[in-house]
């Protein structure tokens, strides 16, 4: 006699990697049960064994996205030689990836939950908390320039952390309404301009006081 309400074993990555592709695409409240059960090959008995509620499935989807795509927001911040360069790779490097055909466009993080019914309100505060932590990532890479003197000491690095920030989040919703990737990359070209005109840095200064070589 066959047993009764056991659930499905399943492999838990693949069947994460399939809930984040859902989510990424639909959102948080657009991915039904139905959508999500159907992506991941299993029941719903499985789905709420292994993960405890959708929200549940929703937060180690979101884990596993930062794990795939959102480390090299550091990396690249942190790699850069001076803050002006990682800022102008990072930003590059996000208009190259959100038009890129091996992902759905745009970042999860930004579209999954902008807004929704009071019931989803913990899932909107945990994208907004992450999308918080790409403004600390700015700030942080920013401060670190004025200590290695590459940015100026008086550079309001609270402004212009959540200005990049925002133009990031921007880049997002046009990656997802598939503007060209040609005008994202002009958006970003436009928007290094601000730290062009950022008051001249120590490093800068010595340089232009050097004698010219001719």
């Amino acid at each position: 006699m066959a047993t009764r309400g056991r659930p499905r074993a399943f492999d838990r990555d693949t069947a994460l990697q399939r809930a984040m592709d859902v989510f990424w695409v639909r959102g948080y409240e657009g991915a039904s049960l139905a959508a999500l059960t159907e992506a991941m090959e299993i029941r719903p008995p499985s789905l709420y064994a292994a993960f405890g509620s959708k929200e549940g499935l929703f937060r180690e989807a979101l884990a596993h996205y930062l794990g795939q795509h959102g480390r090299y927001r550091r990396d690249v911040l942190d790699g850069a030689p001076s803050a002006r360069e990682g800022v102008a790779e990072l930003l590059r490097e996000t208009v190259a990836r959100f038009c890129s055909d091996e992902f759905p466009r745009g970042c999860l993080v930004v579209l999954a939950a902008l807004t929704g019914t009071p019931e989803s309100e913990a899932v909107r505060d945990a994208l907004s908390a992450e999308r918080g932590e790409s403004i600390r990532l700015f700030r942080e890479r920013m401060r670190r320039g004025i200590a290695d003197g590459d940015l100026a000491a008086d550079t309001d690095v609270e402004e212009l952390a959540t200005f990049y920030a925002t133009v990031l989040f921007g880049l997002s919703v046009q990656a997802k309404d598939r503007v060209p990737c040609e005008r994202l990359l002009a958006v970003v070209e436009r928007a290094l301009r601000c730290l062009l005109y950022t008051s001249p840095s120590p490093r800068d200064r010595q340089k232009s006081r050097m004698p010219s070589s001719a």
